[in-house]
């Protein structure tokens, strides 16, 4: 059950209230409850004999855009993303932010929200998993860089991650993933990747394959208190940047 958000002022106390309050809903509690709300999902579709094929659809949409940044040396210094959000979430996260103009938000109006998505998504690393060569490449947090959009009903998420330390490697691969399948990646089908001052390097782009009816069964099965068990599910389904350097 939801409960209408009380408008308020952006800045103030209430605001942070609200915020926190309706994306714990919608941001935290996304990736909190994923787990539970897939069984549940599973369990009752099953127990109801659904015939076809049965997969473990996701509960939040968001088509992306991706930018490797180069430095001029011809490393790689981060990442930075733009998701957009489908209109459910959009509307739901937006509900009861006061803006000067109705069903219209500036970047400062939704500030407070930007920052609760970012600080939410770092408990589970933005999504993104980066290797260089075979080994981990390690990102950072977006610190300031980061802000939200909102046009034709649809909210975008954009910040940068930045790599730990600058990545130079001829085998560079990015994967962004839910590792619990309840928030489906997909790439845009216009500029899905893009390079920033990057060197003559080869991209490749992999999209996710289609989830069999006996991985959704598998998955409805696995205990609530299993996460370890469940986090390594999403990672099958994966949105895939790989990067060949010379």
């Amino acid at each position: 059950m939801t409960h209408a958000p009380t408008a308020v002022r952006p800045g103030s106390e209430a605001t942070c209230n609200i915020v926190t309050r309706h994306l714990c809903a919608a941001v935290r509690a996304i990736v909190r409850i994923m787990n539970a709300l897939l069984r549940i999902l599973f369990a009752a579709l099953l127990s109801l004999g659904a015939s076809g094929l049965v997969q473990a659809h996701p509960h939040v949409w968001v088509t992306m855009q991706t930018e490797l940044v180069y430095a001029p040396d011809g490393s790689i210094t981060g990442i930075r993303h733009a998701w957009s959000f489908d209109d459910m979430f959009s509307t739901f996260a937006t509900q009861g932010l006061e803006s000067k103009e109705k069903g219209k938000f500036t970047r400062e109006e939704l500030a407070p929200l930007a920052k609760v998505n970012v600080e939410s998504l770092k408990e589970y690393d933005y999504f993104t998993y980066a290797t260089a060569d075979g080994k981990k490449a390690e990102l950072t947090d977006p610190a300031l860089d980061y802000w939200l959009d909102y046009k034709d009903q649809v909210l975008t998420l954009n910040f940068l991650l930045p790599f730990k330390a600058p990545v130079k490697a001829k085998e560079l691969k990015i994967e962004i993933y839910d590792p619990s399948v309840f928030v489906d990646f997909a790439f845009a089908k216009d500029k899905p990747v893009q390079f920033a001052g990057a060197p003559k390097c080869k991209l490749d782009v992999v999209l996710p394959r289609e989830m069999t009816f006996a991985e959704g069964k598998a998955l409805s099965q696995i205990p609530a208190d299993q996460k370890n068990t469940t986090m390594t599910w999403g990672a099958q389904f994966a949105s895939k940047i790989l990067v060949h350097c010379p």
